[in-house]
């Protein structure tokens, strides 16, 4: 079955001259004058860059199925991320390059969700947030609160963030994926 731009829907992956492309946002216009047209964000599922496209509606498009699988890390190996499936318990290795920054974040036994085209890994989504332990930072101060300020710690990954004061070595803290902040303290 043919597609056109009307089948337009968020999270389609489409192939516009070989690029796959991920549609973040799209908007139906139908002008009072002149042609219907789809207005979409869509971004650039290998480089992550995003752009704005226009196109006329009912054109046909390229529409490209992804397939979105649950992997747990494993452990790194050279230039390689080993991934397993815990369905299939098949080893999968990813990419550093695909990896890219998100290794801060990534510990042993963290599930991730990887979207791979024709078996080839696209991207990768952590957790929102994952629990980390703090493996240097200045003694805390007693008597500080949250509201006190913050300072540099590293944690467990090697990632430096920024804590309240009152955090301490060997602390878990609970930290968010996308940003790197700190969001609380775990027992």
């Amino acid at each position: 079955m043919a597609q056109t731009s009307n089948d337009i829907k968020n999270g389609s992956i489409i192939k516009i001259d070989g690029k796959l492309w991920q549609v973040l946002k799209f908007q139906h216009v139908k002008p009072g004058k002149g042609p219907a047209f789809v207005r979409t964000t869509i971004k650039d599922v290998l480089s992550g860059k995003i752009v704005d496209k226009t196109f006329n509606a009912g054109i046909k498009m390229d529409f490209e199925t992804v397939d979105n699988r649950d992997l747990q890390y494993s452990y790194r190996d050279g230039d390689n991320f080993v991934f397993m499936d815990m369905t299939t318990f098949d080893q999968i290795l990813i990419p550093a390059t695909l990896v890219g920054d998100k290794e801060k974040f990534l510990l042993e036994g963290t599930d991730c969700i990887i979207s791979f085209h024709d078996e080839n890994p696209l991207s990768i989504e952590l957790p929102a947030s994952v629990i980390l332990t703090i493996s240097h930072t200045e003694p805390g101060l007693q008597g500080n609160r949250s509201n006190a300020g913050t300072k540099p710690a590293t944690v467990e990954t090697g990632a430096e963030i920024q804590v309240p004061l009152f955090i301490n070595e060997g602390d878990k803290v609970k930290v968010d994926t996308r940003d790197g902040s700190y969001i609380g303290r775990e027992n």
